[in-house]
C-alpha cells in the first residue's frame, strides 16, 4: 500500500508540474508579445460607415472593406502597440460618437472646416485628396455647373463637407438652390434617377463605382468644388496616436502602400504628395 501511494504521489507531482509549465509558457508568450512591442496593446475603436462606396462599404459577401478600412488596416499592421477594431454607424453620427469618447478616432474621408477644428484633432498627414463636384442624371445637360443649380434640389449626407460648402455657398453667393438632406446613398441615387431631386455633390470615384455597379448613369459636370485634403479625425487630446498613425502614414507613402490602394479602390492616385 505504501508502494503504490509512493507511485501516486509521484504521479500527482508530475501533473502538477506539467501545469505549472503550461501555465509559465502562457503568462510568457503574453510577456514577449509585451516586450515585443515594448508596451502594454491599447485597443483603438475606429468609426467609419458602410455606405460610403469604395471608401468604406460591405461587400457582397457583408464583408467591411474599401480605400480607408484598407489603409487603416495597413497602419494597424504599423502599430503593434495599438489593436484597431471598426465600429460601423452612420455618417452623421461619428462625430457625436467621436466627441462622447465611443470612437477614438474616424476614418470616413473627413476634410477639414472650422467646426471640426475647433471641436477636434485631425491628424498631420493626409492620405488622400477628395474633389467635390456637382453630379447629375447622365441625361440632364440643363446643369453644366454650380451656378445651374438656381432652383434646383440639391441632395447632401448632413453634416458632410459637401452640406457645409454648398449651405456656405448657398448664403454667400445668393444661389438660391434647395437643399435635400439625405439618409443613405442608395436612396440619393433613386431620388437623382428618377428626377426628385436635379443634383448631389460627390466625388468622381464615387460616382464611377455606382455607374460600374448599379447603372446609376451619373456624371459629375464642371470645376471641382473643393479639391481638398483628407485626414482621420481624433479628439484633441489624442497627440500620441495623433503622432502614431502620422508615422505610420509616411512610411505607407513611402512604401507605395498608399497609392496603390487608392488605385485599387478609387481608380486612380487620389494620394497626397508629401
Amino acid at each position: 500500500m505504501k508502494k503504490i501511494s509512493f507511485y501516486l504521489l509521484l504521479v500527482l507531482a508530475a501533473l502538477l508540474t506539467a501545469c505549472a509549465n503550461s501555465e509559465k509558457t502562457v503568462g510568457d508568450a503574453s510577456a514577449q508579445k509585451t516586450a515585443q512591442s515594448g508596451k502594454d496593446v491599447q485597443k483603438i475603436i475606429v468609426g467609419t460607415g458602410t455606405q460610403f462606396p469604395n471608401i468604406c462599404f460591405l461587400d457582397d459577401k457583408g464583408n467591411l472593406t474599401g480605400y480607408d478600412v484598407e489603409l487603416v488596416r495597413a497602419i494597424d499592421e504599423k502599430l503593434p502597440e495599438y489593436e484597431f477594431e471598426f465600429k460601423t454607424m452612420e455618417f452623421s453620427n461619428l462625430l457625436l460618437s467621436l466627441e462622447t469618447r465611443k470612437i477614438d478616432f474616424i476614418a470616413h474621408q473627413m476634410e477639414v472646416n472650422n467646426e471640426r477644428e475647433e471641436k477636434f484633432l485631425f491628424n498631420k498627414e493626409p492620405y488622400n485628396v477628395f474633389p467635390l463636384k456637382v453630379t447629375v442624371n447622365e441625361k440632364n445637360n440643363a446643369i453644366q455647373s454650380i451656378e445651374d443649380l438656381k432652383g434646383k434640389n440639391v441632395s447632401v449626407s448632413p453634416t458632410s463637407n459637401s452640406a457645409v460648402f454648398i449651405e456656405k455657398y448657398n448664403k454667400e453667393h445668393n444661389l438660391g438652390a434647395n437643399i435635400v438632406y439625405s439618409s443613405g446613398s442608395v436612396d440619393v441615387n433613386n431620388q437623382l434617377a428618377t428626377g426628385r431631386i436635379d443634383a448631389i455633390i460627390t466625388t468622381p470615384f464615387a460616382v464611377r463605382y455606382y455607374n460600374e455597379s448599379n447603372e446609376a448613369q451619373q456624371k459629375v459636370v464642371g470645376d471641382a468644388l473643393l479639391n481638398s485634403k483628407v485626414y482621420f479625425l481624433l479628439n484633441k487630446d489624442e497627440v500620441k496616436l495623433q503622432e502614431s498613425l502620422d508615422e505610420a502614414i509616411v512610411e505607407l507613402k513611402n512604401e507605395g502602400v498608399v497609392s496603390e490602394l487608392s488605385k485599387k479602390w478609387l481608380g486612380d492616385d487620389y494620394t497626397v504628395d508629401f
